[in-house]
């Protein structure tokens, strides 16, 4: 299960790279890109083939993003992620979402033998100061024990 600490360290980073936006708009990563820029990060979209999406530049792998990022968050099918954790490490980045539907065992373990802070199988949507559904949604899974749990080092 992910820890909470991974959660708060990976939202506290304001400016994020962002894989799995279509230039068609109808991609879960669309949805991602619009509530995250709702909530005032900044996203650097990542994109092998397309050079703009929803006004946003898009940059043809991690190693070309122009600044420095926080964090990536991936909504790709998993054979996509496992490659783009490599990429991540490569270029410094330290903390990884895997949206629900892109994880994979051996991405995730590659995360956790290389230093790279990760959360798996949670919607971002759901922590980034949810409203509506997502607000909803973070409020039963709360009831029903289902939010990452908060470790005590004590």
């Amino acid at each position: 299960m992910t820890q909470q600490a991974n959660v708060e360290a990976f939202l506290n980073s304001k400016t994020l790279a962002l894989a799995g936006a279509s230039s068609g708009g109808k991609k879960f990563g669309n949805a991602v890109l619009k509530e995250l820029s709702n909530k005032g990060y900044k996203l650097l979209l990542v994109h092998p083939k397309a050079d703009t999406i929803e006004g946003h530049e898009c940059y043809p792998s991690l190693a070309q993003l122009p600044e420095t990022v926080g964090g990536l968050v991936l909504v790709v099918p998993p054979a996509q992620t496992d490659k783009l954790v490599r990429e991540a490490h490569a270029v410094g980045i330290t903390k990884v979402w895997m949206q629900q539907g892109s994880a994979s065992p051996e991405a995730v373990k590659y995360c956790e033998e290389n230093g790279i802070s990760v959360v798996s199988g949670e919607c971002i949507l759901m922590f980034a100061q949810p409203q509506g559904l997502h607000r909803f949604h973070h409020w039963l899974w709360g009831l029903l024990g289902k939010l990452p749990k908060t470790h005590n080092h004590s």
